[in-house]
């Protein structure tokens, strides 16, 4: 029971992301036109502070900086800017500090494996995603509630029975401007 309800939160994650928006499948941020958009290199690059404030810029540069603003990336990602100094000075901090809500410029910060980490600019393919911006500005709705199915009988000669999760749900960025990424952060 609770594998099915995690399976499908998981997928309502994804597709609030990375979804395509093809073959009935929502339209997450990363495909949605119109959000701000930090390039790091033709091959993509290693995210510095410099990207981070570009983010931010981007959404407030657009109004959009409102509401509740955060980061959210791959761990791989996390890991390399807990590596990264702000800036090349003695006593710098690095870029993301804290435990498992970080901070990254002062805002909070989180990570998933929902984002991608395969994304592919020019000879590389190993490109992960960041995103930032105004989270109260992607919307979720649900038709009814989350449906479990059991069918005893479908399987019987073989003393098994299914379990189906049925959800109908949808999500939209209301507002595309309140978000900005990076899709070709690298570890290295």
């Amino acid at each position: 029971n609770d594998d099915l309800v995690i399976g499908c939160a998981l997928a309502l994650d994804s597709a609030g992301i990375q979804g395509t928006g093809a073959n009935n499948q929502p339209r997450g941020i990363i495909s949605t036109s119109g959000i701000g958009s930090v390039a790091i290199g033709t091959n993509g690059g290693v995210p510095t502070y410099d990207h981070q404030v570009d983010l931010e810029s981007a959404v407030a540069t657009a109004n959009a900086d409102i509401d509740v603003l955060g980061f959210l990336t791959t761990p791989g990602i996390r890991g390399k800017l807990r590596k990264t100094l702000e800036f090349a000075a003695a006593g710098a901090r690095t870029i993301w500090t804290g435990g498992p809500v970080g901070d990254v410029l002062g805002y909070p910060a989180l990570t998933s494996t929902q984002v991608p980490s395969t994304l592919t600019k020019g000879t590389s393919s190993d490109c992960h995603a960041e995103i930032y911006g105004a989270w109260s500005q992607l919307l979720y709705g649900e038709w009814g509630t989350m449906e479990m199915v059991v069918d005893p009988y479908s399987r019987k000669r073989r003393g098994m029975i299914d379990v189906t999760c049925f959800h109908m749900a949808d999500c939209v960025v209301r507002h595309p401007a309140a978000f900005a990424a990076i899709l070709d952060a690298r570890l290295a």
